[in-house]
């Protein structure tokens, strides 16, 4: 059993907070230009959804992340993001998410340290996963472009 549920089930019930914190890091982030230019409710939606994902693979386990994250990294390029911020948009997500558990969820007991520990290295799976098949799917779009494009 995922003794990180408890903790799951509050990034899930507080998404709305974690993908608007996520949204003003990009938007305070110089190194994000392209994708700082973005609505604040695009930058917002992504977030959602990309919590959504996270929470159906932490307690599913059933997930299709590796075509969703492909699809990611080709409409990335589609869009003329940079790989760059499109990686860099995965890892503030991921802070998010690990930065809103440590101020919400004050551990109490060894357990409740060992469940954040646990979330941590889950979210951290994750996240590398994700950001490969961004890379992935990034990657294979420019290929496919020819020359000209990349």
């Amino acid at each position: 059993m995922l003794l990180s549920g408890r903790l799951v089930q509050l990034i899930e019930n507080h998404t709305e907070g974690v993908a608007d914190a996520f949204s003003k890091k990009i938007r305070s982030n110089a190194r994000l230009p392209t994708i700082a230019r973005l609505p604040a409710t695009e930058l917002a939606a992504w977030g959602r959804d990309a919590l959504g994902s996270l929470k159906t693979s932490l307690l599913d386990g059933s997930h299709d992340l590796e075509r969703r994250y492909r699809m990611y990294g080709c409409a990335r390029f589609e869009e003329s993001i940079p790989l760059h911020e499109a990686v860099l948009r995965l890892f503030l997500l991921k802070e998010s998410v690990i930065e809103f558990v440590h101020e919400q969820a004050v551990p109490m007991t060894a357990v409740d340290l060992y469940a954040e520990e646990e979330l941590d290295q889950r979210v951290g799976h994750f996240f590398d996963a994700a950001i490969y098949h961004l890379v992935c799917g990034y990657e294979n779009a420019m290929r496919s472009s020819g020359p000209t494009r990349a």
